[in-house]
């Protein structure tokens, strides 16, 4: 009798850190962003691929969504069967089809991942604006804007944006900055469809004027127009070793001084700042062609796709690899 309650409690424990663990994998596997893109140590904005590999893991997520252009669908086809999985993406196949040969060619699939990225920022843009929308008026002003990402509660405090760390009250005045180059109508307000562009900037060629005005602000210091290298590193260099500084000086002479004058200009400092879709685009195209290209023909049959379903976009079989790596994690913590 001792030894039946003893297994029940060992089960019963068991299927309770079963469910908390698979709900809490499942949970971080697509990640929602809540205030435009983040920024890399140098301020440069975060790739949309940031996070693909990392740790020397490949995470699949960020190819459903390239497929699907949306984090929420993708978390949609995590849970269905592998057969509605095939189902739906044989859809989504003829649409990308855009000669209708039933191939899809590298070009066909790198114009569907970019429309995918649109779709991308336009969701998030939406999740948030929802969020900043108080009085659900469909519009966004300043003061709502602020109170919600700066705790600005007095009407006094916000009309004058004042805030008494000095690094938020930058950070409020380049925000205050983007709010006005966004709103285009300049009726003081952002639509759902200007706050796309005040959500992310660096996907807009409205914004990258505002983006290059304020990258020279914070970054250049002897106010010549151009980035030198100190400039390029600024305080990072010391929090870092002479390795890191090596990496660093290689990456500013072969990545973004492209004409080797030691310095860069506006167009070298817009592509260091801003990651460029086009070429995430290019690389994803050759990280799926080289899972799913069996007969290496360099186009991709509908048959070729949905053999490979699971790579470009998931369903719950997909994910049943990683529950059964949770219970055997389990199973050593028990």
């Amino acid at each position: 009798m001792k030894f039946f309650k003893i297994s029940l409690i060992y089960s019963v424990a068991f299927v309770i850190c079963l469910i908390l663990k698979s709900s809490e994998a499942f949970s971080h596997q697509h990640q929602h962003k809540s205030h435009g893109s983040e920024r890399m140590e140098d301020g440069a904005f975060s790739p949309r691929d940031h996070g693909h590999f990392s740790d020397d893991e490949h995470h699949s997520e960020f190819d459903h969504e390239a497929i699907l252009g949306s984090v929420k669908e993708a978390e949609e086809f995590h849970q269905l069967s592998p057969e509605e999985s095939k189902r739906r993406l044989g859809i989504l196949i003829k649409k990308m089809d855009l000669n209708s040969d039933e191939f899809i060619d590298r070009h066909e699939l790198k114009a569907w991942i970019l429309r995918s990225f649109k779709k991308l920022s336009e969701e998030e843009s939406d999740d948030r604006f929802d969020d900043l929308d108080e009085n659900h008026d469909e519009k966004i002003s300043w003061e709502e804007y602020v109170r919600d990402v700066y705790g600005l509660e007095d009407e006094e405090g916000i009309r004058k944006n004042t805030l008494d760390d000095a690094e938020e009250n930058k950070l409020m005045e380049d925000d205050k900055e983007m709010f006005r180059a966004a709103d285009l109508d300049k009726d003081g307000y952002l639509s759902p469809t200007e706050h796309v562009l005040f959500h992310s900037p660096e996907e807009s060629a409205h914004m990258l004027p505002i983006i290059l005005k304020q990258t020279l602000r914070d970054k250049d210091r002897n106010n010549d127009g151009l980035i030198n290298f100190q400039e390029f590193i600024g305080d990072n260099a010391k929090n870092h070793d002479k390795e890191w500084l090596v990496t660093e000086k290689e990456k500013f002479d072969n990545d973004f001084d492209k004409d080797g004058d030691g310095f860069l200009n506006h167009n070298e400092i817009l592509s260091w700042i801003v990651p460029s879709n086009e070429q995430v685009a290019t690389e994803e195209v050759d990280h799926l062609f080289a899972a799913a290209d069996d007969d290496h023909d360099d186009r991709l049959s509908y048959d070729e796709i949905l053999d490979k379903y699971d790579v470009f976009v998931g369903s719950e079989a997909t994910d049943y690899g990683d529950h059964l790596q949770n219970i055997d994690e389990m199973h050593d913590e028990l």
